[in-house]
């Protein structure tokens, strides 16, 4: 490999060197290589360069590791790296604040410039939430966006498998993944088979060197990663305290829009998108919402909307055939999660009367059964 990208491989591996001291170094220096050529003094003076730093890069380039990035790009065709300064690098993102000095790719390596949607939310989702993650993924994807979230658990991986489902006649959708990790891990490992699927037909994305683990602190530096790749971010649930809220917000500081579905004004894992829309966030409940105003940023991009209004009602209009007592369990569960003793007082149902219903409406997936024995009706998009 050419000395010099080894060399800008290397900086990228120093511990403490982040996004900002990395562009400092280089603005200071002709290029990443003559950074392990200073001596002690001329390193000493570049801002965000501590002592710590200076000892490491005195080392060399030898002392980084940088040989694991080097045999990982070497083994196989779809392993990609591109440089902040280079051709190829997403128009977007390089928009941001310190955006990533190094991209580390694995699979379709065209779909950074494709319009991208993020969708992000909670690791600990309601049952609806899953399922609006997957449909608002689904029907975006066929509409033409690419679909970018973070890998993680719940919210993002269904996400990421609605753009994988994605089919319209020879059409498929497309999906990016951006890993707190190096591209050699999976995190959390459980999404080995949907990494793999997606290396076929998308992308993983991550700026952290091969070897490197699920650290805390690199969360939310992929979360400024997933939202500076895109147009805008859905959030689709997150509690108050919430990592998606950090993509929400790091979103609004890039100036791109930012969506947020709502939910039950009881429910902790909808408060995070009530605040988002309090804040500006503009409520959708349609992935047509999110479609019309992608379109307005993107005159000569003409995305495929579907009538999803149309399909919404048709799915409403549908008529099961239900007993006397489940139409009337169906009208007292509401949307609202719901205890079992609130339902036997708003039904006057005997409790082995009410069980059989809970579970005959369950197995025709029209209800969600939540954690603390509680019940809701299934949501439709």
């Amino acid at each position: 490999m050419d000395e010099e990208l080894t060399a800008y491989l290397a900086l990228n591996r120093v511990i403490g060197v982040g996004p900002a001291a990395f562009s400092n170094l280089l603005q200071c220096f002709s290029s990443a290589s003559a950074v392990f050529e200073a001596s002690r003094a001329q390193l000493s003076c570049i801002p965000g360069v501590t002592d710590d730093v200076v000892d490491c890069l005195l080392k060399g380039v030898e002392a980084t590791n940088v040989e694991l990035d080097i045999l990982w790009l070497e083994e196989n065709p779809c392993h990609q790296v591109i440089f902040f300064q280079h051709q190829g690098y997403p128009e977007l993102l390089a928009r941001i604040h310190r955006p990533p000095p190094v991209l580390f790719l694995k699979g379709d390596a065209a779909l950074l410039h494709t319009p991208q949607l993020s969708i992000v939310g909670s690791r600990n989702p309601t049952p609806g939430g899953i399922e609006n993650a997957r449909a608002f993924s689904t029907e975006l994807a066929i509409c033409g966006l690419t679909i970018t979230s973070g890998l993680a658990a719940g919210i993002d991986g269904a996400a990421h498998q609605g753009a994988l489902d994605a089919k319209d006649g020879d059409k498929s959708g497309k999906t990016i993944a951006v890993a707190a990790t190096g591209l050699d891990r999976i995190y959390p490992s459980y999404h080995r088979e949907l990494a793999y699927r997606i290396v076929e037909k998308g992308l993983l994305v991550s700026e952290f060197p091969v070897g490197t683990g699920p650290l805390q602190r690199n969360f939310p530096r992929r979360n400024r990663v997933i939202s500076g790749l895109s147009l805008g971010t859905l959030v689709v649930e997150a509690a108050k305290r919430s990592g998606s809220l950090i993509s929400a917000r790091c979103a609004m500081e890039q100036d791109r829009e930012v969506f947020a579905i709502p939910g039950s004004i009881h429910s902790p894992q909808s408060r995070g998108c009530h605040w988002l829309i309090k804040q500006g966030a503009k409520l959708v409940e349609t992935a047509e919402d999110i479609a019309e105003e992608i379109l307005l940023m993107l005159p000569s991009v003409q995305l495929e909307l579907r009538d999803t209004n149309n399909s919404k009602i048709e799915c409403d209009e549908i008529i099961l055939d239900l007993s006397g007592s489940e139409q009337l369990l169906i009208d007292a569960l509401g949307f609202d999660p719901v205890t079992l003793d609130s339902l036997l007082s708003r039904t006057g149902m005997e409790i082995d009367e009410l069980s059989v219903n809970l579970s005959q409406l369950e197995l025709k997936g029209l209800i969600d059964s939540l954690p603390g024995g509680r019940f809701s009706r299934k949501l439709k998009v």
